[in-house]
């Protein structure tokens, strides 16, 4: 039986977007469920298949892992060929720990430039917490790209930049500016195939949510 991923809009929703953009660029099967986020009956339709009542959710027979997080340690088990972590248990735990800030921090990055995939480039000032989040999130990748030489985090695209997919777009998004290395790797993450099937879906949502609609009540769109 095929996986099947239950996921929230995709202009928007940047939770979903991580385990996604992981298993479309691994090559592994999976059917989607999008279930708009401001729909009157989320909470009971996703909380069929989530204690959370939260997307994402991955269903996999009997088996249901939520947390975007979970999903990808849960794929990466399921999956060993995929290579979601490297190889190296000194690269692999710097791969957690990277990944896992992302999971739990950067909360001022997140209220301040939600994830909007229709929203033309459009720079947008920075509170100083914004900033300190922008140059933490600059240097953890400027470390991890210097050590494994790229193309990605930790050389072929996995779960670490899986997490960090939504910041890509967010920095991309509200014009934030970051060194050449970085720009770099933004470029690469950009030119996934995956990447341009999830903006291509986005566009084509009906769905407005004014809390992520940072120029609310105007809604600009690509």
């Amino acid at each position: 039986m095929a996986l099947t991923l239950v996921i929230g809009n995709k202009n928007y929703s940047s939770w979903s977007f991580r385990p996604w953009i992981a298993m479309k660029t691994a090559g592994i099967p999976f059917e989607e469920i999008v279930v708009s986020l401001e729909a009157k009956d989320f909470k009971a339709r996703v909380g069929a298949y989530s204690g959370s009542g939260k997307v994402p959710v991955l269903i996999d027979d009997a088996v249901k892992v939520w947390e975007s997080l979970a999903i990808l340690e849960y794929l990466a088990d399921k999956f060993p060929a995929k290579k979601l972590w490297p190889d190296d248990p000194a690269a692999r735990a710097h791969a957690r720990v990277v990944a896992a800030e992302m999971h739990a921090g950067f909360g001022a990055l997140r209220q301040h430039c939600p994830m909007n995939m229709w929203r033309p480039v459009t720079s947008r000032g920075l509170p100083e917490e914004v900033s300190a989040n922008v140059k933490r999130i600059e240097a953890l990748w400027t470390d991890c790209l210097s050590r494994s030489a790229g193309p990605f985090l930790f050389g072929a695209f996995g779960a670490a930049d899986a997490m960090y997919a939504p910041v890509v777009s967010r920095f991309h998004t509200y014009g934030i500016a970051v060194a050449a290395q970085a720009q770099a790797y933004m470029a690469r993450v950009m030119a996934l195939p995956a990447w341009a099937e999830w903006r291509a879906a986005a566009l084509k949502e009906p769905w407005v949510l004014p809390q992520d609609e940072p120029d609310w009540p105007t809604v600009l769109r690509a």
